[in-house]
């Protein structure tokens, strides 16, 4: 788990071409809770730094970026030059006590211990402080999406969504839930490369990896999808936050 949890660094250019954006609306919904005025974020899991570019984008915030990656975190640092960029994990965060008004993780939270990540989030984020997991998930409600589902390999981010198994733990309360759905025109190659940038993808042999492209080519052939054209992917993102407990 931890091999794959780190394996993305391999990938960050398939990764900034065929991960999605995340809505400005969910990342809003996210940081809700906190006044507004400056606020201290810590992006944890941030990656190439897609969801610390959206904290960035709302205004009124700092935002600390922490990935265990050393170069998903080269590539946050040239595409969002400024932002404080640290080595670090869930369970072990090199920041001060209270030093932080939120926490976010994007696409992230599965690859954690629920329990020790919770504490250790805690530690940094003061009382009255929001933790906030968010993700963009393919919706499989879709035939076509099911059947690329089934040529890449689900996800354990997708399984824990799906059963409705995301859990903090203390300091931090209740979770809030709420789920928007939308769609992203994707291309042939935005499609490969969201494959490409997938954890079980990453650390497979090349000869299944070859398996996997032959295979989505020949959905995309039959799907009619030419080069130049797209398809309108459906996502749904699911944003959960809580609030930290004194």
């Amino acid at each position: 788990m931890v091999e794959r949890a780190t394996s993305f660094g391999s990938e960050t250019g398939s990764y900034e071409k065929g991960r999605p954006e995340y809505r400005p609306d969910a990342v809003a919904w996210l940081l809700e809770p906190l006044a507004v005025g400056d606020r201290a974020v810590v992006d944890i899991g941030a990656g190439t730094g897609k969801l610390t570019r959206a904290v960035l984008a709302l205004g009124g915030t700092s935002v600390t970026a922490v990935d265990p990656d050393p170069q998903m975190l080269d590539a946050l640092r040239e595409k969002t030059p400024g932002v404080e960029a640290v080595t670090g994990t869930a369970e072990a965060l090199p920041l001060p006590d209270a030093s932080a008004d939120a926490a976010t993780l994007g696409q992230a939270w599965h690859w954690v211990d629920p329990v020790a990540a919770s504490a250790e989030i805690g530690r940094i984020v003061r009382p009255g402080g929001v933790l906030g997991l968010i993700w963009n998930v393919r919706d499989d409600r879709t035939e076509w999406v099911r059947r690329l589902t089934a040529i890449m390999g689900g996800s354990a981010a997708e399984e824990m969504i799906a059963a409705d198994a995301v859990r903090v733990a203390a300091p931090f309360g209740q979770l809030d839930e709420r789920r928007w759905e939308w769609t992203r025109e994707m291309t042939r190659a935005e499609l490969h490369a969201m494959a490409s940038s997938r954890s079980l993808i990453i650390m497979s042999s090349s000869e299944e990896k070859a398996r996997i492209a032959r295979a989505m080519d020949a959905l995309f052939d039959e799907l009619g999808l030419v080069d130049g054209g797209s398809l309108a992917m459906p996502y749904v993102t699911a944003a959960y936050r809580t609030i930290r407990r004194p």
